[in-house]
């Protein structure tokens, strides 16, 4: 049975909450149209990327009064959306939360925080410190937010930790020319997409914004990638789009049957080798005989 996913390419406006959340119920009744189960939207697809000092005005708790829209809204159709969360230490962060029936049953909080170049995102945030996997509408799944998808870990844990698919709802400006002339941002993310599906065998969604914000341009250029490294859909660059694509959960495990990499994965000797680099002592040896 397949899952249809809608991907919101979107150009939220700057501080702007109120108008971006009637973007978000907007794009939400256009999914629903398209008879999508689930739609998922951008990092911080409800305050802006670049918003500097005014995190702290943004900022709401996960169960704040204005993020109910979507909460009205979950009860039709599964939302995944961004927002500068205020934790109950008043620290703030990057995060992403998944509605499903009227309820948040999860949030991922950025933990890789690029504060290099044309990022600031350390200055204004704290980072997360987990990485824990979720029931979704298309299967067991995992939040990678932007940079997080950048570090190999990170898609990795998800997969060992039973993860089919990953979502990754970004801010990625387009930077760079690759060979041949391609937008060289748009070439590293989709070689990046394809790696991690094809290799650890699972959905990637990666749900990129449009728009210009303090001078840079948001690329585009959503997509959904098969665990066999297919591309099953992709959005244009540059503009909004609402895109529709259906994947397949059955496809995970037919494809981990052929492909057998993460079932034949040691992360008994990944733990160890860690442990023993950090100082932490030897972790214990997968038991004999044992294959899981």
């Amino acid at each position: 049975m397949t899952v249809r996913i809608a991907i919101a390419q979107c150009a939220p406006a700057i501080g702007a909450f109120k108008r971006n959340m009637d973007l978000h119920l907007d794009r939400i009744e256009s999914a629903k149209r398209e008879r999508a189960d689930l739609v998922v939207f951008p990092e911080l697809s409800l305050t802006g990327y670049y918003v500097k000092d005014l995190a702290g005005d943004l900022a709401c708790s996960a169960d704040d009064p204005r993020l109910e829209p979507l909460v009205a809204a979950s009860r039709d159709i599964d939302v995944m959306a961004g927002f500068i969360e205020r934790s109950a230490d008043a620290r703030l962060h990057i995060a992403s939360g998944y509605w499903h029936q009227g309820r948040l049953v999860h949030v991922h909080r950025k933990v890789y925080l690029p504060t290099y170049g044309i990022f600031d995102d350390g200055r204004y945030f704290g980072a997360g410190e987990r990485f824990e996997t979720f029931e979704s509408a298309a299967g067991r799944a995992g939040i990678a937010i932007c940079e997080d998808l950048w570090h190999v870990s990170v898609p990795y844990l998800y997969a060992a930790g039973g993860a089919t698919i990953v979502f990754s709802p970004s801010a990625s400006p387009g930077r760079g020319v690759a060979e041949g002339g391609d937008l060289g941002t748009a070439a590293s993310c989709r070689l990046m997409d394809r790696f991690y599906a094809q290799y650890l065998t699972v959905y990637v969604v990666f749900a990129n914004r449009v728009g210009h914000e303090d001078g840079i341009g948001f690329w585009g250029g959503s997509e959904v990638v098969a665990p066999d490294g297919t591309v099953v859909a992709r959005a244009g660059e540059f503009e909004e789009q609402l895109l529709v694509a259906d994947v397949d959960p059955a496809l995970v495990a037919r494809e981990r049957a052929r492909n057998p990499l993460l079932r034949d994965e040691r992360e008994d000797l990944v733990l160890r080798t860690l442990s023993a680099r950090l100082g932490l002592g030897s972790a214990p040896d997968r038991p004999a005989g044992r294959t899981d």
